[in-house]
């Protein structure tokens, strides 16, 4: 994990995951706007033709994530912290669902500050993720796999960063009715807070290109109630 600018103000300080300040909400911010909308207007298109849709609020508890201080070349570790948020199942097959998730978690992270004893500010973190899930069985115990990918929120202070990410996982619905049972779920996310162009080597036919990417993970479980309309 590399480059995260941190820097204090006066009433609250903020941690970047990239390496440059924001102030407000950053043109990432349109980007998610933009992303969300296209993504609710694909979901009511394919909800006006699926069988079935599943809403699923669920609390869980969220840890990972480590960031890097450029200043002091310090590690920052993001505390393990609840989290909460919904998933949306649209089913275009008894077994088979476009998914929409929304996660948020609100984490803490120690600053260094010398002279003196570490700074703790606040951190909140928001995941808008669109993907597909596939069941396995029709009966009470449905075990699947899930992956979505999206966008991943950074925000502290008045400021925010926008990073697109990947998850992946897997759980099992208890449906001891059609229309209610439970969701236990486990997903790992992969964010991509950096990256660029390493190094490039060309051959009369063929290039061949190295990419540099820094990833911050975090890893969420959750247990949620399901209605099925």
């Amino acid at each position: 994990m590399k480059r995260v600018n941190a820097r204090q103000a006066v009433d609250a300080p903020i941690v970047s995951p990239s390496g440059t300040r924001s102030r407000g909400l950053s043109r990432g911010g349109a980007v998610a706007q933009t992303t969300l909308v296209a993504l609710l207007c694909f979901g009511c298109a394919v909800a006006a033709e699926a069988q079935t849709v599943q809403v699923a609020p669920f609390g869980g508890y969220r840890f990972g994530g480590d960031l890097y201080e450029e200043i002091t070349a310090t590690s920052l570790d993001i505390d393990g912290a609840p989290s909460v948020g919904a998933i949306v199942d649209v089913f275009i097959d008894p077994a088979l669902s476009v998914t929409f998730i929304y996660s948020h978690q609100d984490a803490h992270v120690d600053l260094p500050r010398p002279p003196g004893s570490p700074q703790r500010v606040g951190l909140s973190i928001d995941h808008w993720h669109a993907g597909g899930t596939q069941e396995f069985g029709r009966g009470a115990a449905r075990p699947f796999l899930i992956g979505t990918l999206g966008l991943t929120r950074y925000g502290g202070g008045g400021d925010s960063e926008v990073r697109f990410s990947l998850a992946g996982g897997g759980g099992v619905k208890l449906m001891p009715h059609r229309r209610i049972g439970v969701r236990l779920d486990g997903r790992v996310y992969a964010v991509f807070v950096d990256g660029g162009v390493d190094s490039g080597i060309c051959a009369p036919t063929v290039c061949v290109v190295g990419f540099d990417l820094s990833v911050a993970w975090q890893a969420d479980f959750t247990a949620g109630l399901v209605v099925a309309f």
